[in-house]
């Protein structure tokens, strides 16, 4: 595969800055953290980190409220460390991708403070202003996704102001020609500092329905979270108007153009709409628009190998031309571990490991999320220790994001788990402690080990990274499919239980893939035998 298409099939491990590793000891992870844990990265085998927001902001939803694009926050260092991150990833062969959130801005970010102040300042339409109805009401029955309608008024216009996310998060009016420019010009910055690509926070929100018209109500049976609690309202609406404009592909081909002048840059958006996948495959398309796409498909509670198949495979048959990237956790969801756990709570490591191997062989590349290698599962925090908003929002239903973002456990013997030498911000998980780093390093059969020695197997398998995909009808719980490049084929084969199960294949002669020891299964007579959460590998 071409140098400069080095994302494709590439292992993207996700930072989450304020969780990775504190060196200044104010309870805060930093970007020196990320710096001085490089070579623990590099030994996961991944080809490329992608950085959750380091840029100047109030914080009110953690960086993705940025008040200043083109700076570091003192929380995380400065301009100079970043230089260093870049310098010390790429002398180890580490690809940087880092966040953009492009579609809305923090609240204290000039471009708002100015745009606020009345309708005729050189700002004034910037952002995306309505008037209200003539009882006073918001402009329509937009909603947002934390909660509440999506219009905030403000009394220095008179007007009501968007926000998708929090009221501190005004959107951005891409229908302004200069917007875009000022957004490009923003992204021109970090790729001019050396970035390797971008991860594109809820790409699909720049533009807003001119008309602004009202969202149709959609009935409860179809009402489904994707990233967003079932019973928050938004899941109320069908979110034909507030996102997902027919514009937004015009903008899309616009960031393309600016990346294809820094040859080997990637572009990875994030997409959560009516219907994901399509988006996924349209905002890919035709080689001038976004590089990947990734949705929330995975990162939903249905854990059965059916939902994984069909998932898969209607997006292998919209997406002819893009390319995916899958993942099972993120900072937004409850880790994979809790979410799909088959043991009561107890949590099992060989599932972990099957998870992860699972992740890794399906057509795309692959996002792992900070811990997914440990095992770790989900955090309980307590009401009284939760940051997010989210979760003080819809409490006790949804706890919000809180419990996927404790801080990393890198010693079980050290203070606050060896991350911070200071209270962190928010309380170390105690069940976290059995997994630490420290505890996993020597143990050849521990998750960690597994995970290293599976990524490490497929790196030089060029038909995991780059075939194509083609599944077989499988019964629950097992999961199997064909990968095939360049007349080779792999079978890949998971049981997604904790029992022993079967798959009848009619098949002779397989090269089973024996130096996987850890992720064993045994093929005789036509029939396959899969360990509880076993995974097997096999050659034609």
């Amino acid at each position: 595969m071409a140098n400069n298409q080095w994302w494709k099939g590439a292992v993207i491990y996700q930072v989450y800055p304020r969780s990775f590793q504190d060196t200044n000891h104010d309870g805060i992870g930093d970007l020196q953290g990320i710096i001085k844990r490089l070579d623990y990265i590099k030994s996961l085998g991944v080809d490329a980190i992608w950085i959750s927001p380091f840029f100047k902001s109030p914080m009110k939803d953690f960086g993705y409220d940025i008040s200043d694009y083109r700076d570091v926050d003192p929380m995380f260092g400065d301009i100079e460390d970043f230089d260093t991150l870049i310098e010390q990833a790429h002398a180890r062969d580490i690809k940087i991708i880092i966040d953009q959130v492009l579609s809305h801005t923090s609240h204290q970010h000039q471009w708002f403070t100015e745009s606020r102040e009345d309708k005729t300042n050189d700002k004034a339409d910037w952002y995306v202003w309505a008037d209200a109805k003539p009882d006073g009401t918001q402009p329509n029955n937009w909603l947002s996704i934390f909660g509440g309608p999506a219009w905030q008024w403000e009394p220095r216009r008179g007007q009501y102001y968007l926000h998708n996310f929090l009221t501190e998060q005004p959107d951005l009016n891409f229908h302004n020609p200069d917007v875009r420019k000022a957004v490009l010009d923003n992204v021109e910055f970090w790729l001019k500092k050396g970035v390797d690509g971008f991860r594109l926070d809820a790409i699909n929100f720049c533009y807003h329905d001119k008309l602004l018209r009202d969202n149709p109500a959609k009935p409860k049976e179809l009402r489904q979270g994707r990233g967003f609690s079932e019973d928050n309202p938004y899941a109320f609406q069908y979110h034909y108007y507030n996102n997902t404009q027919p514009e937004n592909l015009a903008f899309m081909e616009a960031i393309r153009a600016l990346l294809d002048r820094y040859p080997g840059t990637v572009s990875l958006g994030e997409i959560s709409s009516e219907d994901s996948l399509a988006t996924m495959a349209e905002y890919t398309s035709d080689g001038n628009k976004l590089h990947m796409g990734y949705s929330f498909e995975l990162l939903t509670n249905d854990y059965s190998a059916k939902y994984i198949r069909e998932t898969v495979s209607r997006l292998e048959e919209v997406m002819t031309e893009g390319w995916p990237c899958w993942a099972f956790s993120n900072h937004d969801v409850e880790r994979v571990a809790s979410r799909w756990d088959q043991t009561g709570g107890k949590g099992n490591p060989l599932q972990a490991s099957m998870l992860s191997a699972l992740l890794g062989s399906l057509r795309g590349s692959v996002c792992m999320y900070q811990g997914e290698e440990l095992g770790l599962g989900e955090a309980d925090v307590a009401f009284e220790d939760l940051q997010d908003p989210y979760g003080k929002t819809f409490w006790p239903n949804f706890k919000g994001r809180d419990g996927c973002r404790t801080p990393m456990p890198w010693e079980k013997e050290a203070k606050q788990l060896g991350f911070s030498k200071a209270k962190p911000w928010l309380p170390m998980e105690a069940n976290h402690a059995k997994l630490a780093v420290s505890e996993q390093t020597d143990k050849a059969s521990s998750t960690l080990n597994r995970y290293r020695h599976f990524m490490a197997w497929r790196s030089d398998k060029s038909v995991l990274k780059y075939g194509d995909i083609e599944f077989i009808d499988t019964q629950e719980p097992v999961l199997a499919f064909y990968r095939t490049l360049d007349g080779e084929t792999m079978l890949c084969a998971f049981n997604l239980s904790p029992v022993e199960a079967t798959l009848e294949l009619e098949l002779k002669t397989l090269y089973s893939h024996k130096e996987l020891e850890h992720h064993t299964g045994n093929f005789s007579n036509g029939e396959l035998i899969l360990p509880g959460f076993g995974c097997f590998f096999a050659t034609l």
